[in-house]
């Protein structure tokens, strides 16, 4: 059945209704187009377009069709060419003539874009649950490790001295901003495109407000060539989802360093990891390199995205039926990526010895020794390079900051005393940085239950 086929004389190749075809990818909407559907005819009964005793028996229709969808009692024919089409086609089979006065003062173009928001709304909320899941096993290790002791790295060279639950957060604070970029993309996509008809609206006397009431949208769309012309929120989300991806894949680089017998900072769960088909040592973090090589998968969806929109004219094109497989794609990859991510991350074990041990090496302390000469009184330039030799020295001399002799360290400045190793404790180089954002202990026990309040309060 094609719902165009009364201005054509030849039935259409099976080669051309295979190409044209977006069943296959579009039928995961079924849910949406009845819900939509359900509101539309609602809308035409209370308005006299249709009369009530229709409107109530398409509803009727329609919902009998997602039960027989929903048990397995009805097959969704794939042969259909898309999934207004196959439910049109049902319903008008269940109603007769009934079934055919559904889409009076509707296109398909307004359909599909209001399917599209609907069942994209909801995946917004799901991706949201995840996310929300993932940053509270990071409050959760991070409290657990606001006190553990690690390098912290620039050019991923050992830097200065922080604590592990202060490294974790700084991925917290990348999904609360991914909240927020998903929490703004649903408002965008909050209004309701249905009544933009083909193109230019209708000249039937519907109330647009009915039908955003009945469907929980916020408003409606205000230009009926962009109502069905718009995919701005298909492109926004899959932007959002990227950067989720991005967030996501670096995490997972840390992670695959961190498990690494040159770092051994972490060890996986034997559940969450694999092995080698031909060296029996091996325990390879598949988990965190998928997700790493997925996040250009997500990227290659938005691009997609934006290629097909950046050259259509106004309104409706074909090319648009390509937005559903790419922001599908990335729902779904998002989705897998986070729901293997979060256990992973909650099951890793955490070898705080190993941190230490890194971190009382490579001088990370060094800020902190100038800093030492600077509350003496010595400016910061010269307190840089006095400790700048004193690195040099204990290079050369095979030592470190802490085994260094005070005699050294009095032949570069007469400023330093037997005070200078208390200073340059790694514990109290990373506890004292006590300013706001700082990876001291307390700054992240308050930033896990200020994280944790704006969850429970969203």
């Amino acid at each position: 059945m094609q719902l165009w086929k009364g201005r054509f004389q030849k039935a259409l190749s099976k080669t051309t209704n295979d190409f044209n075809s977006s069943i296959s990818f579009d039928s995961r909407m079924y849910k949406e187009d009845i819900e939509g559907s359900i509101a539309h005819s609602k809308m035409l009964g209370e308005c006299g377009i249709i009369s009530k005793d229709e409107a109530e028996k398409i509803g009727e229709g329609l919902k009998s069709i997602l039960n027989d969808i929903e048990s397995g009692k009805l097959q969704i024919d794939m042969e259909a060419e898309d999934i207004h089409t196959f439910i049109e086609g049902e319903l008008t089979a269940r109603l007769g003539d009934t079934g055919k006065r559904l889409h009076t003062a509707r296109s398909r173009n307004d359909q599909v874009a209001v399917d599209i928001k609907l069942y994209l709304k909801k995946q917004v909320d799901e991706i949201t649950a995840l996310v929300e899941a993932l940053l509270l096993v990071i409050c959760t290790k991070a409290e657990q490790y606001s006190e553990t002791i690690m390098p912290g790295y620039t050019h991923l060279q050992r830097a200065q001295p922080i604590t592990f639950g202060h490294h974790l957060l700084a991925y917290g604070e990348m999904l609360l901003r991914d909240l927020g970029r998903l929490s703004d993309c649903k408002k965008r996509m909050d209004v309701m495109p249905l009544g933009c008809g083909a193109l230019a609206g209708t000249t039937y006397p519907i109330d647009r407000k009915i039908t955003a009431e009945l469907l929980d949208f916020e408003g409606i769309t205000e230009n009926s060539l962009d109502g069905v012309s718009d995919r701005d929120y298909c492109i926004e989300l899959a932007s959002a989802l990227s950067i989720v991806m991005v967030h996501l894949s670096r995490f997972s680089e840390e992670i695959i360093l961190w498990c690494s017998h040159e770092f051994k900072f972490i060890e996986l769960d034997d559940a969450f990891s694999t092995g080698s088909s031909i060296m029996p040592q091996k325990k390879n973090p598949d988990i965190a390199e998928l997700v790493r090589g997925k996040s250009g998968r997500v990227f290659g969806d938005l691009m997609g995205l934006l290629t097909v929109m950046k050259g259509i004219p106004l309104a409706y094109n074909k090319d648009m039926q390509e937005d559903k497989e790419a922001i599908f794609d990335a729902i779904d990859t998002v989705k897998m990526c986070l729901t293997a991510f979060t256990p992973m991350l909650d099951t890793m074990k955490v070898l705080p010895q190993n941190m230490r041990k890194a971190a009382a090496g490579g001088f990370i302390n060094a800020t902190d020794c100038a800093d030492y000469l600077v509350k003496k009184g010595l400016p910061f330039r010269d307190a840089y390079k006095a400790t700048g030799e004193i690195v040099a020295l204990c290079i050369e001399k095979d030592l470190t900051l802490e085994t260094l002799p005070i005699e050294e360290y009095k032949k570069i400045c007469e400023l330093f005393d037997e005070g200078v190793y208390e200073a340059i404790g790694l514990e109290k180089c990373a506890y004292e940085r006590k300013s706001q954002g700082g990876p001291c202990p307390d700054n992240v026990k308050a930033n896990v239950e200020r994280i944790r309040t704006i969850l429970e309060n969203k």
